[in-house]
């Protein structure tokens, strides 16, 4: 009698991700503040544009794993510069290699023939309409990781999105939001009828700001853990690491670009592992899985061994903090509830979310 062998379980596919960047200090050390740096940067050729360094690395790293990995990986800007640059902007992408999906403007210059100089700098409506526009166009099942600066607001418009379609922020709870930030009226009415048609639950895993303008990390704090404030892209591509969306391969790829071609150390790079870990956002045992294969390739050059940096380090913050920032990040779970706006608003200054 012949036994039959059973069938190997089906692994289901991985959900796909949504990979959203913003292009302005996030991507490119682009001005766009003032009239006078708007159209300097309308006229910039695309070999002149200077991207932040280890962004494009990363980028394609995430492409190269969802594909190593089964995963259906998209990546699209939203950028608040002016359409006028986009020939030059996706010469730009090309020239560094990038692979990408799509690519949103603002039409800047419609709202200096309006005479809406205002809104040159007032991105928030903009940007959480048209993340609930790509939202509406998403497989349900979709994951999104958001990427931004601590120039533009993107914290807080990126948690704001994050609540809006993970249920947890109506329109009524929305509205005030909008008006105390002086969202331009008809963008309010606009972003409260996309609203309840983009709620799909808490597809947003992950938020990342590059430190572009070095603000404190601790003015984040507000935000949750979902909101993970990086001071490089080697940062970000270790929260992803641990997080199963690139691997410890790719961190070194990152890795590596930022030592070639931005100055970075090996050592530098073992501090930047620590930073994470004292700041709760990298465990030590995902630290250590990080660490092991880049340290054995030559990458990084940490002053002790790793688990006993990385303990102490741990030990560090949790003296420091106590209790009483575990309770506080336990309030403030993606999954709890919403933000509190109304604090977020009153501490922190425009600029610095």
């Amino acid at each position: 009698m012949r036994l039959r062998r059973p069938r190997a379980a089906s692994v289901p596919p991985a959900p796909p991700v949504l990979c959203r960047w913003d292009l302005d200090k996030t991507y490119l050390r682009s001005e766009f503040d003032t009239l006078r740096s708007l159209l300097r940067t309308a006229f910039e050729k695309a070999e002149d544009k200077v991207d932040v360094p280890g962004v494009a690395e990363l980028i394609k790293v995430l492409k190269a794993a969802g594909e190593r990995h089964a995963r259906d990986t998209r990546v699209v800007f939203v950028s608040a510069s002016p359409p006028q640059i986009g020939s030059a902007i996706r010469k730009k992408l090309a020239l560094d290699g990038v692979p990408y999906d799509g690519i949103v403007f603002k039409d800047q210059l419609a709202h200096i023939r309006r005479g809406k100089l205002r809104n040159l700098r007032e991105h928030v409506g903009f940007k959480l309409a048209e993340l609930l526009r790509g939202r509406l166009d998403a497989a349900a099942d979709t994951r999104e990781l958001l990427f931004g600066d601590d120039w533009e607001s993107d914290s807080l418009i990126y948690s704001l999105y994050a609540d809006v379609v993970g249920g947890r922020l109506g329109p009524d709870r929305l509205a005030p939001v909008l008006r105390r930030v002086r969202v331009d009226p008809a963008l309010v009415d606009e972003v409260l009828a996309l609203a309840p048609r983009a709620v799909a639950g808490d597809v947003v895993v992950r938020i990342f700001i590059n430190l572009e303008r070095r603000s404190p990390p601790a003015v984040f704090r507000l935000f949750g853990p979902r909101v993970v404030p990086t001071f490089n892209y080697f940062q970000t591509a270790a929260v992803l690491a641990a997080d199963g969306y690139v691997d410890p391969e790719d961190v070194a790829r990152v890795a590596r670009v930022l030592i070639d071609g931005a100055g970075y150390t090996g050592r530098r790079l073992a501090n930047s592992l620590d930073d994470l870990v004292r700041r709760g956002h990298l465990s030590v045992a995902a630290a250590d899985a990080i660490a092991r294969p880049l340290t054995a390739a030559g990458i990084l050059t940490p002053a002790l061994t790793p688990p006993s940096r990385w303990r102490r380090a741990l030990l560090a913050v949790r003296r420091r903090v106590g209790r009483g920032r575990r309770s506080a990040e336990t309030a403030v779970s993606p999954l709890a509830g919403p933000l509190d706006y109304d604090a977020i608003l009153d501490r922190l200054a425009p600029t610095a979310v």
